[in-house]
């Protein structure tokens, strides 16, 4: 355990905020902001806002939440949650998507291994949505399993890209650890990747905890899962240090098509050409990401999922 977060450890007790980022999510909140304004240990609960066309702000003030409104070009994966990390000022922040529907009792075990020094991120598992078909149900499945697990940079040679997974829609962080990288940093996308990555590398551990539950998940087109993997190789290659450490992500894409092929077959085998065209489509929109650094910002704008990015004062000077 690095001697900072023995540090922190040892401060009693801890206070604990969490942060949720939200755009027109007037009926989304009333399913994700109860269980949390209702969880025993919390300090603070924050909605920031993108400046909703709707009522958001309003239903989060009823509900208990605080609110931050910020304009809606201003929103960024990395710096929005930055910017909320440090208006909450708390020990332990906790990250949602205003999209998730928390489980009553999900916040106990996921607060745990951080409140005692076990790690310093910690997510949750994240369980499809009821009525969602197989392509929306498996992602959710492959990705968050029955058993949780603890990982540190020695389990690279096991685990490869997994190693710094996490997802940002339900995690806590230490911030004193966070602060020790250097907090989130603007991106495109992935900011959760990126920040455990930088918290392993700095000998902090993350805790993938299967007994916090919430439910969470998308059905994607085609063509939303090649622009929504267009950013994702995008960022992999603005990071090349991620890569360095972890290898290839393709590894971990071929484990996943191995895995949906075997269950097809015995479940709905006529499902898979279908399966195989959408794991292409992926892989097709990675590597196209990838290799777009220099690209034209007509080409980005046209391939990227998120296109208000990359007239924002956030684009680097590559995607410029």
């Amino acid at each position: 355990m690095p001697k900072s977060l023995e540090t922190e450890v040892k401060k009693e007790p801890k206070t604990v905020g969490i942060a949720i980022l939200a755009l027109n999510a007037e009926s989304d909140l009333p399913r994700c902001l109860p269980a949390c304004i209702s969880s025993r240990g919390i300090d603070r609960c924050l909605v920031v806002d993108s400046s909703s066309s709707d009522n958001t702000v309003a239903v989060a003030r009823k509900l208990g939440a605080e609110t931050h409104v910020i304009a809606r070009e201003d929103f960024n994966h990395g710096a929005t949650r930055e910017l909320a990390r440090h208006l909450l000022r708390t020990d332990i922040v906790v990250l949602l998507t205003q999209d998730v529907v928390p489980a009553e009792n999900f916040l106990e075990p996921l607060l745990a291994p951080v409140l005692t020094g076990e790690a310093a991120v910690a997510y949750a598992r994240q369980l499809p949505r009821v009525g969602s078909d197989f392509f929306e149900a498996f992602p959710r499945e492959f990705n968050y399993p029955a058993e949780g697990n603890l990982r540190s940079l020695d389990d690279v040679s096991r685990h490869g890209v997994y190693t710094f997974f996490c997802s940002d829609s339900c995690a806590a962080y230490l911030n004193a650890a966070l602060d020790m990288i250097g907090g989130f940093k603007p991106t495109l996308t992935n900011e959760d990747y990126f920040a455990v990555a930088a918290l392993l590398r700095a000998g902090y551990k993350i805790r993938y905890v299967a007994e916090s539950r919430v439910a969470h998940s998308h059905r994607y087109s085609l063509i939303e899962e090649f622009r929504r993997y267009f950013d994702t190789g995008y960022v992999r290659a603005e990071n090349p240090w991620v890569n360095e450490i972890a290898g290839a992500a393709e590894n971990r894409g071929a484990s996943y098509l191995r895995e949906m092929i075997k269950r097809l077959a015995r479940q709905a085998p006529y499902l898979i050409p279908y399966a195989i065209l959408q794991t292409t489509v992926k892989w097709f929109g990675y590597r196209v990401g990838f290799y777009s650094l220099r690209a034209p910002l007509g080409w980005k704008l046209r391939c990227s999922g998120q296109r208000y990015y990359w007239r924002s004062k956030f684009a680097t000077r590559a995607a410029r």
